[in-house]
C-alpha cells in the first residue's frame, strides 16, 4: 500500500508475479468520492451547483482520493485501515475509509464515505490496472463476465441513459450486474483471477497494451447527475470487492 500516493495499492505479487502495472499513476486506486468521469466536472445538490477540476477535459474524473495522502490509521501483519477527511475540491466535509485484508489466496478492500453534517451523492470503487501479460512466455490475459446491460457510451465517453446488450471488445465501457459484480481475468495455464463485489456496476477497459481494468464501483459513470447516491449523517456509503485467485497448471 502507498497511502502518501492515493491510498493505492502499488503492488501485488503472486507467487513471486507482480500483477499490477507499475508506476506513480498505476498499480489500484480508490475511486472516491466519484467514480470515473463526472460530465463537465458539474453536479447539482439539492438545487446547488458545483464545479469540480476539470481533470480529463472536458471532464472531471476518478475523484480526489486519488492524488490525496492518506492517514494510516491502523496496520497488521494481514489487515491495515487508512482514512483522508473530504474538503476542497469536493464541496462537503465527511471521512473515507479504506480497509484492506490480506489472504493467502484472496484480498478484499472496502470503502466507506460518512457525511458530519449535510447529505451529498457520492461513489466509490476501484482502479486496479492488471497486466495483460503477467508471466513471462505467457499469453495475454482473458476476461470472462456475463453482465444484464451494457451502458451505452455516447462520444462524448459517458452514458447516453440507454442500456443496450453487452458488445464485443475492446472497451471503455460500463456493465450493469444487478446481482453483484463477477468478473474473472485468466493467465492461461499460469493463473485465474476473480474480482467479485455487491456492487452492481463494473468498468471494464482493456484499450491499451499494457494492462486491462476491471473496476466494481457504486454506480455508473457520471452517476452523481444520472444515478445519485446520497450520503447522509445516518446512511453511510459502503462497498467492498474481494479479488480470489488460484495458480493453474
Amino acid at each position: 500500500m502507498d497511502p502518501a500516493n492515493g491510498c493505492r495499492i502499488s503492488s501485488l505479487r503472486i507467487a513471486g508475479t507482480e500483477l499490477l502495472r507499475q508506476g506513480e499513476r498505476y498499480g489500484s486506486f480508490p475511486m472516491v468520492p466519484w467514480c470515473g468521469r463526472t460530465a463537465n466536472g458539474r453536479f447539482i445538490n439539492g438545487g446547488v451547483p458545483h464545479q469540480l477540476p476539470v481533470n480529463a477535459p472536458p471532464h472531471a474524473i476518478h475523484g480526489t482520493g486519488r492524488d490525496t495522502a492518506w492517514r494510516t490509521a491502523r496496520t497488521g501483519p494481514d489487515s491495515a485501515v487508512f482514512t483522508y477527511e473530504l474538503g476542497d475540491p469536493w464541496p462537503y466535509s465527511g471521512l473515507v475509509t479504506q480497509t484492506v485484508e490480506l489472504t493467502a489466496d484472496s484480498l478484499t478492500l472496502q470503502l466507506g464515505i460518512e457525511t458530519y453534517d449535510v447529505s451529498y451523492p457520492a461513489q466509490a470503487g476501484w482502479h486496479p490496472w492488471f497486466l495483460r501479460n503477467a508471466f513471462p512466455g505467457g499469453k495475454d490475459v482473458q476476461i470472462a463476465f456475463t453482465a444484464d446491460w451494457q451502458e451505452e457510451r455516447g462520444p462524448d465517453h459517458l452514458p447516453t441513459g440507454r442500456r443496450i446488450g453487452p458488445t464485443p471488445g475492446p472497451w471503455d465501457d460500463c456493465f450493469g450486474m444487478p446481482d453483484g459484480v463477477d468478473v474473472t481475468l485468466t493467465w492461461p495455464e499460469c493463473l485465474e483471477l476473480t474480482v467479485k463485489s455487491r456492487a452492481e456496476w463494473v468498468v471494464i477497459y482493456d484499450a491499451e497494451a499494457e494492462a486491462v481494468c476491471v473496476e466494481p464501483q457504486s454506480g455508473p459513470p457520471n452517476g452523481l447527475n444520472t444515478h445519485p447516491r446520497l450520503v447522509t449523517p445516518i446512511d453511510p456509503l459502503e462497498v467492498a470487492t474481494t479479488w480470489s485467485w488460484r495458480r493453474l497448471g
